[in-house]
């Protein structure tokens, strides 16, 4: 009897409290928007160094782009028409270092890849 009144007002007591609640309010300056967009738009504008490990026809670029997705699944791979052929390339680095160090590693496997640089600028 003693254990089921113990129950009984434990039960009322966790059922007659409450927990906290509030709200949070968040002020931001509109200005961190506006540089938000910019860092995006500057991300997208870099020039970056890829790594082409292969080109051929649309069957042999697929082919190639599965088998490097394998190898290197960190990578981004993405496949590229350069006319008359379609080019598989590997990653975005930002730094000549970065590209190098990872060109150097899938070159092992990939014999004829070769490192792209970035395009110049015309602006």
């Amino acid at each position: 009897m003693k254990i089921l009144s113990t129950i009984v007002v434990f039960a009322c007591f966790t059922h007659f409290s409450h927990s906290q609640s509030a709200n949070v309010n968040i002020e931001q300056d509109q200005k961190i928007d506006q540089l938000l967009e910019i860092y995006k738009s500057s991300l997208s504008n870099n020039e970056y160094y890829r790594i082409q490990v292969g080109f051929g026809n649309y069957a042999k670029a697929q082919k190639i782009k599965a088998n490097v997705e394998e190898d290197f699944p960190e990578l981004a791979s993405k496949i590229d028409f350069d006319s008359p052929t379609y080019r598989v390339r590997v990653g975005r680095f930002t730094s000549r270092l970065d590209a190098e160090r990872k060109f150097n590693e899938v070159r092992i496997k990939y014999p004829d890849a070769m490192l792209l640089k970035p395009k110049k600028s015309t602006k």
